[in-house]
């Protein structure tokens, strides 16, 4: 780990940071609430994505971290919220954005396929050759990169996303969220018009699933809105590729199913934000406020002729979905200065809610990950 010292700079009346500051990553840029501390966790893990909790004792355990152009799969071990060593769990996978852990085993997503590694917890610095559990997903590598996660109903979750910009292929099983028991056996699609889910958590009190969708491209700066969703009844159907953000009808396929018919939104995230992962917070360590409420990691846009995104933003929203506004929780890595020139240094992908209740939060662009904690 390098040197590490702590500033306080102040963002204005209501944001001001505690920054906890890495050589060679400007973490000082980073505006949190009053009250919160933002770290580098660890900067050792390149192009980091997806990440899940492995088992914890008395707060030391192992975050796995998933990639999509390294090809590798990370374990960063984690001492009372301080990180240790990080291992190369796994090389040469493709796109292994998605890992889930599950007694003792970590599932980790390809693009066709779901591998483990079982008893890797104990075999960090020899980690077993990955199992393969299932090769039954598409190959197409559009939209290919899938976020795991295992349900409370012991299911594991897998989005087959959308194989283009806008395209009808739902016959062919794409454009889902399906799910499949940990033998791999068993698919199920429970999920209809989800263009491409990156991110999802089930809620804390009633265990709907919700999810992020990220929405077509070409139809200019402001349209459509990314998605946050809330599944109500298995294979309920989201719009994809007929309808956007809920009340948009696509230019082609629109002509052919309204938008009434579908499942609108919870909330409209912004155009071409790329909302990735989203998680709940269960914690106790942040205010009252923020429990149950969700977290999206916006990784930012790609072809927008001004960048928006590059942020990680809280929804407040009863169970039901019903009243949900947002407000920016984390923003920095989009930096903008007074000639209107735009830099980006990092691009948040996935939000992980440590034992103790401190919120990481994964960078593929700065192959890091930050830590962000509550002091009052």
């Amino acid at each position: 780990m390098k040197r590490w010292w702590r500033g306080c700079l102040g963002f204005g009346l209501s944001m001001a940071a505690t920054v906890a500051v890495a050589a060679g990553l400007p973490v000082e840029r980073l505006r949190v609430p009053a009250g919160f501390r933002i770290e580098v966790l660890t900067d050792q893990v390149p192009n980091a994505r997806g990440m899940a909790l492995g088992d914890f004792v008395d707060g030391r355990g192992v975050v796995y971290v998933g990639s999509r152009e390294a090809g590798q799969v990370y374990g960063v071990e984690i001492d009372k919220g301080r990180a240790g060593k990080v291992h190369v769990l796994a090389r040469g996978l493709t796109q292994p954005v998605g890992v889930a852990w599950r007694a003792g085993s970590l599932f980790v997503s390809g693009v066709s396929r779901i591998v483990a590694l079982d008893g890797v917890g104990a075999r960090l610095n020899q980690p077993p050759t990955p199992r393969v559990v299932t090769e039954q997903f598409p190959q197409e590598r559009h939209h290919g990169w899938k976020f795991i996660a295992f349900g409370p109903d012991g299911w594991l979750y897998v989005p087959v996303g959308a194989p283009c910009n806008v395209c009808d292929r739902d016959a062919e099983g794409f454009s889902t969220i399906q799910r499949i028991r940990p033998d791999g056996s068993g698919a199920e699609i429970v999920a209809r018009g989800v263009r491409n889910t990156v991110g999802f958590d089930w809620h804390p009190r009633d265990g709907a699933l919700w999810f992020t969708d990220n929405g077509r491209d070409m139809l200019g700066d402001e349209l459509p809105s990314d998605e946050l969703n809330r599944l109500g009844r298995p294979g309920e159907h989201f719009g994809f590729p007929f309808c956007h953000q809920g009340d948009v009808p696509d230019p082609e396929f629109g002509k052919s199913r309204a938008c009434g018919a579908f499942t609108p939104p919870v909330a409209k995230l912004g155009a071409h934000v790329a909302a990735l992962g989203m998680r709940f917070y269960r914690g106790s360590q942040f205010p009252a406020a923020y429990r149950h409420n969700a977290f999206i990691a916006e990784h930012g846009s790609w072809n927008r002729s001004r960048k928006s995104g590059y942020r990680v933003v809280r929804v407040i929203a009863d169970e039901q979905g019903k009243s949900a506004r947002q407000e920016v929780f984390v923003d920095g890595w989009l930096q903008v200065d007074a000639s209107g020139r735009e830099d980006v240094w990092g691009r948040p992908a996935d939000v992980l809610e440590l034992p103790d209740g401190s919120l990481l939060i994964s960078d593929d662009r700065a192959g890091a990950i930050y830590r962000v904690s509550y002091g009052g």
